[in-house]
Order: C-alpha cells, then sequence, then structure tokens
C-alpha cells in the first residue's frame, strides 16, 4: 500500500528551492524555519502496527497501535550514503585522521521534518567546553546519577560503542548531518556498532567508568572530527534544540571557544579572532627569522692546513668525525685539501 505524504520535508523540497533562490518569500521561509528552536521528546513506547511506503522510497510511514502516525526517514535508503561509509572505524575515537581545514563559515541542518531530538538530560553542566587543568575538555559534563537511562540525541548510526581509556564506556552516534555525538563514563552500553537509533532511544545506562571523579555523562559533539561547545546546539536548562539550522563560523572549533547568545557578541569575538590570528601569524614569522637568523649565527666553518685530519679537526673544535663527515658530506676516507673551508658547527 502506498499513501501521498502529507509532510512535507525541506530535503524533498530541495529541487524547488534551488530553483527558486531568487525567490525572497522562500529564502526567508527556510531561514525561519532554520532558526525555530526544538522541544525535547523520548521516542514513543506505543507499539508498532504497521510501517507503510510513500511515493519517496527514502520516506515511510509508521502507524502505532493507538491511531496516530508519524513520517520517518528508512535507515535502509541511508545504509550506502557516503556519511556512513567514508571514515568509517568502529573503533578510532576520532577516524578523520586526515582532517581538512573547514570553511570559516557554513551551515548544518540539525534537524529537517522527519528527524527527531532528544535533550542528553536537562540540567545544568558541571563542566564546560575548553581547557579544564591545563587539558583539552571536548565536551560538556551533565550531572547523571548511576544507572540513569541514557538517550541518543538525534537519530543515527553508532559508530562505536567499547570502552575507551579516559571516556570508560563510550558510545559514539554517527547523523546524516555528518555530525557525531558522544556519550561517555556510562556504567552499561546498550548498543552495539552499526545499529540505527533514534533520538530518544535508550544507549546505555548513566555511570562513573574511565577518567571520572563521580556519576556524570560526558557528552561532545564533533563535526568531522572537530570539537565543538555543545551549547551552540542545545540550550540544556530548558532542553530544547536551539536552531534546526546552526550557522557555524570556523572559531566554534578553537579549544578556547564557548557559546555566546547575542549574534553582536559573535562578530565581536569573530572580529578578535581574526586579529588574533593574523597577529599570531606575524609573530610566528618573526620567530621563524629569529631562529634562522639564531642558526646561522652558530653555523661555524674551518679551514684545512697542513698536516690536518678528521681527528685533529674534530678535536680542536669539540666534536666527532661522524659529525663532521655529517655536515660536509663526507666519509672518514675522504682526503683533506689544503684551504677546504669544513664546517664543524
Amino acid at each position: 500500500m502506498k499513501i501521498r505524504p502529507v509532510l512535507i520535508t525541506l530535503s524533498l523540497l530541495a529541487p524547488v528551492l534551488a530553483s527558486a533562490q531568487e525567490n525572497r518569500d522562500a529564502d526567508s521561509l527556510r531561514h525561519d524555519f532554520g532558526r525555530m528552536s526544538v522541544a525535547s521528546a523520548r521516542s514513543t513506547s506505543t507499539p508498532y502496527a504497521d510501517t507503510l511506503d510513500t511515493e519517496n522510497p527514502s520516506v515511510k510511514v509508521v502507524l502505532f497501535s493507538n491511531g496516530t502516525y508519524r513520517y520517518i526517514k528508512d535507515p535502509k535508503s541511508l545504509a550506502d550514503d557516503k556519511v556512513f561509509t567514508e571514515n568509517w572505524d568502529t573503533r578510532s575515537v576520532n577516524p578523520y585522521h586526515d582532517e581538512k581545514a573547514l570553511p570559516d563559515r557554513f551551515s548544518l541542518w540539525i534537524v529537517d521534518t522527519l528527524d527527531s531530538y532528544c535533550c542528553p538530560n536537562r540540567t545544568t553542566p558541571s563542566s564546560k567546553f575548553g581547557y579544564r587543568h591545563g587539558r583539552r575538555h571536548q565536551g560538556i559534563d551533565l550531572p547523571y546519577p548511576t544507572g540513569t537511562p541514557v538517550y541518543a540525541a538525534f537519530d543515527g548510526k553508532v559508530r562505536v560503542s567499547d570502552y575507551v581509556g579516559g571516556y570508560g564506556n563510550l558510545v559514539i552516534i554517527r547523523h546524516a548531518n555528518g555530525l557525531e555525538t558522544y556519550y561517555g563514563h556510562m556504567s552499561r552500553r546498550d548498543v552495539e556498532p552499526g545499529t540505527w537509533v533514534n533520538a530518544g532511544d535508550v544507549i546505555g545506562l548513566g555511570g562513573s567508568t574511565g577518567r571520572s571523579t563521580g556519576p556524570h555523562l560526558h557528552f561532545e559533539t564533533r563535526y568531522k572530527g572537530y570539537a565543538f561547545d555543545p551549547n551552540w546546539l542545545i540550550d540544556f536548562e530548558t532542553g530544547t534544540l536551539r536552531h534546526r539550522l546552526l550557522r557555524f563560523r570556523s572559531w566554534y572549533f578553537n579549544p578556547n571557544s564557548r557559546y555566546v547568545q547575542s549574534i553582536d557578541d559573535e562578530d565581536e569575538i569573530f572580529r578578535t579572532d581574526e586579529e588574533d590570528r593574523l597577529l599570531a601569524e606575524e609573530q610566528a614569522k618573526k620567530e621563524a627569522a629569529a631562529r634562522a637568523a639564531a642558526e646561522a649565527k652558530a653555523v661555524k666553518y674551518y679551514t684545512v692546513r697542513s698536516g690536518d685530519t678528521l681527528g685533529k679537526i674534530a678535536k680542536k673544535n669539540r666534536t666527532t668525525v661522524r659529525a663532521l663527515c655529517r655536515l660536509n658530506g663526507i666519509k672518514e676516507t675522504t682526503t683533506l685539501q689544503i684551504g677546504r673551508r669544513l664546517r664543524v658547527r
């Protein structure tokens, strides 16, 4: 049985929007939709009654026993998508070993009308993103009693489910937009790599495994290997997803960069970061030039005289024959010509 979908996603509208990019009303609608916040929701516990096809093979309708229904993306249709095949490693915490620089500014759809969202825990984070005790803290810590169910924040596919060093019991979920969410220190893991989960599904239980001083959930958000403050995505005080469309800036991925509420603050920080970057580049050039000058000044040469041997020259200049040979590209058996200049340092 096929039914005609009445709920249209942005992904289905993409060709239409692409052909009407100059239409201000369409752009305004897309912008307004992207800025909408999303309330947290748990996966329904109502049993499924049936699953129906739609005109779009990647979209299904799930009917529940209580007479309700919802549209979902078919995980099977996403299985071959490159986001779930490229840099896919079920053991590595960060599989993006060939990290490429991200654009200065770009946008990423976090959820559309078919995606779900669930706040990991509505609470005040106990530890923020950034440096902590001189070490990078790639995420935030959320108070989480041992044994409390841990929920997936978004729909996605489990990439890692393992005990990993300081993370303890760790689950990493990759989502269709390329975003990855990390859940660490759990007392138990309930999913395996390759499992498809929906937002609100239980993936484990809270705990204090790994490098942890007490029960809490370590929660990270990364894009293509780059970690950023989860507060850019989620308001943990209210439990809401801040925007459906997140506009990233390169400085979000700086380990010292934390969420700021005002867009004016964002622009000010962006300008400051850009100025700091230019100053840092200029300082690096000066330091490199100073090192080169110091190295050049430290270089010392010796002119070969009558009766000199490599051993005598090495002794006079407090070095070794092997070092002389290496610096001058010669062998210990090389005949020395009077007047030749040898580098001795």
